[in-house]
């Protein structure tokens, strides 16, 4: 079951579901609008060596497990 990105057009609210249908009926949680939009999600994943990788490329390719050396980026360590 994967968990999708929405962003709502009425109140402009940008949120997470998780799916459990192939055709969910998604309404915001901050106003109950169902004008909601699914988002492009960007994955990253850890390369096994303290350096992470995304889906979405890196502009320096020099990220970390706690930032980014190249472009100063602060990366959560959760």
């Amino acid at each position: 079951m994967p968990i999708y990105e929405y962003h709502c057009n009425k109140c402009s609210n940008d949120f997470e579901e998780l799916v459990f249908s192939r055709n969910p009926e998604i309404e915001c949680p901050r106003c109950q609008s169902r004008d909601v939009g699914r988002l492009l999600s960007v994955v990253s994943f850890s390369t096994g060596a303290g350096q992470f990788s995304s889906s979405a490329g890196s502009s320096c390719g020099s990220c970390s497990a706690s930032s980014c050396a190249g472009c100063g980026s602060s990366h959560g360590t959760s």
